[in-house]
């Protein structure tokens, strides 16, 4: 985990690397030294279990 408390990415999606890195100054950027690539992950939220489906 993070300072913050949050998870950080194990593998890059794209070539599922494990050199990543942060990439600048925006929180949940992140840059893959395998294959050259930044990316960002966000949060959405929690999902209703009722809507869940089976």
């Amino acid at each position: 985990m993070s300072a913050a408390g949050h998870s950080v990415p194990l593998h890059c999606p794209y070539c599922a690397g494990e050199q990543l890195h942060p990439h600048g100054e925006t929180h949940g950027a992140w840059e893959c030294r395998d294959c050259l690539r930044a990316f960002s992950v966000k949060f959405l939220g929690l999902l209703n279990r009722a809507r869940r489906a089976s």
